[in-house]
Parts: structure tokens; sequence; C-alpha cells
């Protein structure tokens, strides 16, 4: 079974979290940033990894830390789950639609860590959550699980939708990536031999 379970803890948060990546979608998420939660949750239910996410952060000073760090703990915890990556898919998108919101989602899981993110937040906040916190958090991601994820925004008016089409998008696309090949299972989809 492809599971991981990281602990991290500095003077700013302490973040436990538990990922299955062969779950069924379910998801209990304490993160102090009920955004975030909103957000977690959907990427969990449409990627269908199970996720237990608790994070004490100093929300009292913003929620900067939080997100990044629950970004750099979510990366670290598919690049363990993940090993050697013998048998995934490799590649991973989606087109993704959620009302007025077309959002386009790849990724390549590469070791190599690289964000595109051609997206247009029309407002800087959503209820108390700073929007571009959402870049800190898949900057975190990317750094740590070594891959390469790009969103493309095709359109979209709703910052709320916008973020949320993101996160789906992100769940569906992992999903596909990680998918295990039963023709290449026992192979590095790579002409290295080694991601």
């Amino acid at each position: 079974m492809r599971t991981s379970e990281i602990n991290r803890n500095t003077a700013e948060t302490q973040i436990s979290l538990k990922l299955n990546m062969d779950g069924r979608g379910e998801s209990a998420v304490h993160t102090g940033c009920g955004f975030l939660d909103h957000m977690l949750t959907l990427f969990a239910r449409h990627g269908r990894f199970d996720l237990t996410v608790s994070c004490q952060g100093d929300t009292d000073v913003d929620y900067h830390h939080t997100v990044e760090d629950i970004g750099i703990v979510l990366g670290s915890a598919f690049s363990e789950a993940l090993a050697d990556m013998r048998g995934i898919c490799r590649f991973g998108d989606i087109i993704l639609p959620m009302d007025e919101t077309l959002m386009i989602c790849a990724v390549d899981i590469s070791g190599r860590d690289y964000l595109g993110l051609q997206v247009e937040m029309p407002c800087e906040k959503v209820g108390d959550f700073d929007t571009e916190l959402v870049k800190e958090f898949f900057l975190g991601f990317v750094r740590k699980a070594q891959v390469t994820l790009h969103f493309k925004q095709l359109a979209g008016e709703n910052t709320h939708h916008i973020i949320e089409a993101m996160f789906k998008a992100f769940g569906r696309a992992m999903a596909k990536a990680v998918k295990i090949d039963e023709e290449y299972k026992d192979e590095i989809p790579s002409t290295k031999g080694v991601l």
C-alpha cells in the first residue's frame, strides 16, 4: 500500500499528515484555516486520496506559514509514498469546468520541481484567506514532491471558483499521474531508468 505519515515541527507550525494514495477520498483536515480545510478536502475527494491533516500554526499572525508548510508536508508525503515511482503513469491532466470557470491542470512526476501558474485572481481575499497564498502552497508542494505542475485558467471571474477549480483539478491530475499502469507496473516511466 502506498502510504506516508509525516510530522513536521517548526517554530511556526506543528503539522501531522497521513496520506494513502490508494484510498477512497476520505479526509479529516484541521489546519486552523477553514478555506484551506475545504480546498484540501476537495483535493482528497477528487483524487480519491485518503488524507488526514492536523496543523497548529501561528494563525494569529496570518495564514502564510500554515499554508506554505502544509504544501511542503503534502509534497513530502507524496514523494515518500511514491518511493522509486515504479509503475506509475507519471503524467496526468484535466480540463475542469466550475460554473463560469474553466481550468487546465497538468502534472509530470518528473523528479524536477516547476510550477507554471497562468491564473488571475480577481480578488486579494476570499473571506480571511489571502489568495496569494495559493501560489505559496503549490510552490511548497512541487519543491518537495519534485513534480512539474501547470495551471492555466481559460475562463473565470469568481475568485472562490477559480481556487476551487484549481484544487479539484489538482486532485484529478495527480490521481491520473500516480495511478499504476498495469502494463508497465515493474518499470520506471523514464528512458533514464530513474525519476
